[in-house]
């Protein structure tokens, strides 16, 4: 039953189990950290899709960060 519920509808489910997940991150440590918290999934996420396009990580690195730290 399952197999076929996610066969029909992964983006439900998936956007279903992120949204709880987020909804008790919020309740037991509150919505700033949540925030910080959001914007490191969202840095791995991107960063992640651009080593699996075969970017180099430097040169992804580079787009992210200001000059001085890559020195």
């Amino acid at each position: 039953m399952f197999l076929k519920l996610w066969e029909d509808h992964p983006g439900t489910i998936v956007g279903l189990i992120s949204g709880l997940f987020v909804g008790f991150i919020f309740l037991f440590v509150g919505f700033w950290k949540t925030i910080i918290f959001l914007g490191f999934v969202g840095m791995g996420l991107y960063i992640g899709k651009k080593i699996d396009a075969r970017e180099d990580l430097h040169d992804v690195l580079a787009e992210i960060l200001p000059e001085k730290f890559l020195k």
